[in-house]
């Protein structure tokens, strides 16, 4: 990994819980990468995650790496798409062969890897697949996801059991993740 150019960097505060993360995009010789760090405070527990995602030139899904501290204990989780799925610290994970997408369950900043990867028309879907980690940080699992694309900047959000309208800024980092996440982005 010899160049590495920082593209823009994400801010948010949780609006659930006391929290934030911070995030950057970078583009890589090959690829692209988001590093970031979230902190937040639940339930009496404190968590603290550095995370790096590694995707291709096509905002492909390659690997991640999750590690810090969570409820008092320690955390190191290697997250790698294989030939026959995702691989959780080299344990494939069931259901997750066609799954381009990863998505970490403590952080708004994966749902930037599907939204860079499509393209965006107004009034135009895509239904992807996601590489979901958990929030137990032990599994992961295929997540369906819908993006809606409402009209600039504006994109509806369907998984099972959720939907939300999102506000998106052009890198494709989310700006509004209603009752979840708010920020701004640098660059």
């Amino acid at each position: 990994m010899t160049g590495r150019t920082a593209i823009a960097t994400a801010h948010w505060r949780r609006l659930d819980i006391e929290g934030t993360d911070r995030c950057t995009l970078s583009r890589l010789d090959h690829g692209w990468m988001l590093v970031g760090q979230a902190i937040w405070h639940e339930d009496g527990t404190d968590a603290n995650l550095t995370y790096d995602v590694r995707c291709g030139p096509d905002w492909t899904s390659l690997s991640a790496d999750v590690s810090g501290e969570v409820a008092g204990r320690a955390l190191a989780l290697r997250l790698r798409r294989g030939a026959e799925g995702w691989l959780l610290n080299d344990e494939p994970q069931a259901d997750t062969s066609n799954c381009p997408d990863l998505d970490l369950s403590f952080t708004p900043a994966t749902n930037l890897l599907p939204l860079r990867r499509l393209t965006p028309t107004d009034g135009h879907s895509a239904s992807v697949c996601a590489a979901w980690l958990l929030p137990d940080f032990a599994t992961i699992a295929r997540l369906d996801q819908t993006y809606t694309w409402i009209e600039a900047g504006k994109v509806s959000y369907t998984s099972p059991n959720f939907t939300a309208d999102l506000d998106v800024h052009e890198t494709g980092f989310l700006t509004r993740y209603p009752d979840l996440w708010e920020g701004w982005v640098d660059g």
